[in-house]
């Protein structure tokens, strides 16, 4: 894992490499086992290695033939397109798929894309054609970010990057706000930052060295259904599939660790990992001693204990939660959409003590349909469709009575499912949908009159709608875990990164293979979402491989973290210093009075305020200063 920077001067100077350097000496902590610059002409990259796979060869910025590249991330199919390229009469220098990644683009051009499997961003540099090609892997689980400016185009792994070019002033952008505000994510490939964007997930860019910029989705998934199958032949593809992943992913010249929560995702990927080596497989677990209910390690270690793992837990503080939020904002670049990060960086620093790589379960909830609002809206469509007697989805609708068998496992979600059902059930699928995944209720009313003045809910709607629709499909639960893909768990990515990153540790996630999400995207609903079943049909491809308390476990936890206990002690003091303070309160930002009747209320100390404290401590990390040049100074070390 690494991370990169590259500027394109569009005037044909020569880039300023003392600006490059200081750029990527910014994200150091992404690769500081090696860095390494390249220049020529008006172009000039610059990265900073995490070693992984060729721990003495793989130095970048690499060049062959005429082709220069910086790369983060990993190509797990690497081993395999060697194979074929040799055959192909390409010999090799070292055993790093960063050359593999240079011989497929001098063999297929753009197209080699297509053909790789694994989590990437790069830019790539062809002096042949005086082209730059910038691309990032099929989910978007390796960042790369883009600012065009008026002489000269910046790329780089995490925005602070950019920042740190002088040029650049930070300034927030009004529409991602809004996104933000509304949904606790940026939609599109817009950024809190006016002016800096992602490139979005499956896509490239072709820049000439003029600045013409050509955009292209390289990969998008099908939802055409296959009907000649059935649930047993899905099942089996599937799980040779799981395996397949897991085993790829293993691939790696120092030690792979896994994180383990318990829940079924993370626990199938080190059940799977652990068959894959000769070695116990170290796993990684966190849990707060403030009761049960923030506390799910009997599973991990029901796992673990199972796979033979060596197992490492650590029990997160309400100290170092105070202590290290104004780090993790830092290290987040925008806000991040709840508190789960802080614990999850706090397991990736633990991790990080004896691993370098750590595989864990992220996308499965997203591929598999994990969520209780698949089934509460699937729920809400039934209901609508028995009542009306007919169904926008024709083949692929569920009934209401398929459904009934597992409307118990709802139980525990009735307040949600009250609030959807007054919102209107006999709506349109979009607007049904974006009632659940809408989190600004409660929070709105925080924001000062002259925000709210200018924040309108039907803009961002249409945004939403943009995406929710755009997959070729009838299917309402395929539109959903399509949005989901695009949206939620770019967000969920996003901190993946950023809290291992910032301990110098790379996370794998086998979930989010392009094989699997292509198969289980054309499996009918009524297979992979039997009964409204959440996970049905992975639970069918995992049968045997776990424990049978965790295999059976009918909550979800998703590592929360005990801010309503902590909001009677330190931690209240600590959202009231920093939301109650004079500088906040200058900024004009939020209805102080309705934050102190929040801060107030211990039973609201959770996701609004949270979202509060966020955007408060970004503003203070990377907009006060109305200038980069004081970025980062007291996290330089």
């Amino acid at each position: 894992m690494c991370g990169l920077v590259a500027i394109l001067q569009l005037d044909g100077a020569r880039p300023d490499m003392a600006a490059l350097r200081r750029m990527a000496a910014r994200i150091r902590h992404r690769g500081p086992d090696d860095k390494g610059d390249f220049q020529e002409g008006g172009i000039a990259l610059a990265h900073q290695r995490l070693s992984i796979i060729d721990l003495t060869t793989g130095h970048q910025p690499m060049s062959f033939d005429g082709i220069t590249v910086a790369f983060n991330g990993e190509i797990y199919n690497y081993i395999e397109l060697r194979e074929e390229l040799k055959q192909a009469g390409h010999t090799f220098r070292t055993t790093s798929d960063t050359e593999v990644l240079l011989r497929m683009y001098l063999q297929y051009g753009t197209e080699a894309i297509k053909r790789l499997n694994g989590m990437f961003a790069f830019v790539l540099y062809d002096s042949r054609n005086g082209q730059v090609l910038a691309a990032r892997d099929h989910f978007g689980i390796k960042p790369l970010y883009v600012c065009r400016m008026r002489d000269r185009l910046i790329y780089a792994s995490e925005i602070k990057a950019i920042l740190a070019d002088f040029d650049v002033h930070p300034e927030v952008d009004p529409v991602s706000l809004h996104d933000y505000v509304t949904l606790q994510y940026t939609l599109g490939d817009g950024t809190l930052f006016r002016g800096i964007r992602k490139l979005p997930p499956g896509h490239l860019e072709v820049t000439n060295l003029d600045g013409q910029t050509r955009r292209q989705r390289y990969w998008q998934v099908s939802y055409e259904q296959d009907r000649n199958r059935t649930e047993g032949e899905f099942v089996e593809e599937l799980r040779g599939l799981l395996a397949s992943a897991v085993r790829q992913q293993m691939r790696s010249d120092v030690a792979v660790g896994a994180y383990l929560s318990g829940g079924l995702d993370s626990s199938t990927v080190t059940a799977l990992a652990a068959r894959e080596t000769h070695q116990p497989i170290r796993t990684f677990t966190g849990a707060f001693r403030e009761g049960p209910e923030f506390d799910e390690s009997e599973y991990a270690r029901a796992v673990a204990e199972q796979c033979g793992a060596q197992m490492h837990f650590v029990y997160p503080t309400e100290k170092q939660f105070i202590d290290l939020l104004p780090k993790l904002a830092y290290h987040m670049d925008e806000p991040a959409a709840g508190p789960g990060l802080f614990p999850q960086y706090i397991v990736s620093s633990l991790a990080a003590s004896k691993v370098k790589v750590c595989l864990g379960g992220q996308g499965g909830d997203e591929i598999f349909g994990g969520y209780a609002r698949y089934a509460i809206a699937y729920f809400e469509q039934a209901l609508k469709d028995s009542i009306l007697g007919n169904s926008e989805e024709g083949d692929d609708a569920i009934p209401l009575a398929a459904m009934a068998p597992n409307l118990g496992t709802l139980k525990q979600y009735v307040p949600l499912l009250k609030r959807t059902l007054r919102s209107g059930i006999f709506d349109s699928r979009e607007k049904q949908y974006f009632s659940l995944v809408d989190r600004s209720e409660g929070t709105i009313e925080a924001f000062s009159e002259a925000f709210r003045s200018h924040y309108h809910r039907d803009a961002v709607f249409g945004r939403f709608k943009q995406v929710f629709n755009e997959p070729d499909t009838r299917s309402y639960y395929n539109r959903m875990l399509h949005y989901d893909m695009q949206t939620g768990l770019q967000s969920l990515l996003h901190v993946e990164d950023r809290v291992s990153m910032a301990v110098s540790l790379e996370s794998r996630v086998p979930l989010l293979d392009p094989r699997i999400v292509e198969l289980v995207a054309k499996i009918p609903p009524p297979i992979k979402f039997k009964g409204g079943e959440m996970k049905y049909l992975f639970k069918q491809a995992i049968k045997g491989l776990l424990p049978d308390k965790v295999f059976n476990r009918t909550d979800k936890m998703g590592f929360p973290v005990p801010l309503q206990i902590w909001a009677r002690d330190a931690a209240k003091e600590f959202f009231s210093d920093v939301l109650l303070s004079q500088r906040t309160r200058e900024r004009g930002l939020y209805d102080m009075q309705a934050v102190e009747q929040l801060i107030r209320q211990e039973s609201n100390f959770s996701r609004v305020l949270w979202g509060l404290l966020q955007l408060e401590l970004w503003h203070r990390e990377f907009i006060d200063s109305g200038s980069a040049r004081s970025l980062g100074v007291i996290h330089a070390a």
